[in-house]
């Protein structure tokens, strides 16, 4: 048995060698101990959009945003129909007093609000809104489809 200690962030060139037979392992792990279904969501499968009515995979994806927003809030919180409509939605999840910035020793994405959407089979299944700041990530609130609750999307996401 041989162990290594491979730095994962900054990511070294000894992690990105073996990043795919790591993730092999994990996945086989999920699956056996946690029963994790094959087709549990991937990292190719998560999309991070900024909140913004300018870009455009944001206002492409907002309907059905809003709509599995709705679905999620009536049948997990019991709202009424008028209390997650798409003003609702807008006001609670789009709308945020935090201003896109770019930093140059930033990350790629800049700092500011994004909707971390997971894809599966071309629908958004789950909606990760996240504040990405100079010195952390805050995740300020997870909504799913209520018929993918077997995923455990909101331990996923809370792990990723």
């Amino acid at each position: 048995l041989k162990v290594r200690v491979v730095r994962s962030s900054p990511p070294s060139s000894q992690f990105k060698a073996t990043f795919q037979e790591s993730y092999q392992v994990y996945k086989r792990y999920q699956m056996v101990i946690h029963k994790d279904p094959p087709d549990k969501p991937t990292i190719t499968q998560v999309r991070l959009v900024p909140v913004s009515f300018e870009d455009p995979q944001f206002k492409s994806s907002f309907n059905q945003s809003a709509t599995l927003f709705a679905k999620y809030q009536m049948a997990i919180h019991k709202d009424t129909p008028s209390d997650c409509g798409e003003h609702e939605f807008t006001r609670f999840l789009c709308d945020s007093p935090l201003e896109a910035e770019h930093a140059p020793n930033g990350p790629e994405c800049g700092y500011g609000s994004f909707h971390q959407q997971y894809w599966l089979d071309g629908k958004i299944i789950a909606v990760g809104v996240i504040d990405i700041l100079p010195y952390c990530v805050s995740s300020v609130y997870l909504y799913y489809d209520p018929d993918y609750s077997f995923l455990s999307l909101g331990v996923y996401s809370a792990l990723r």
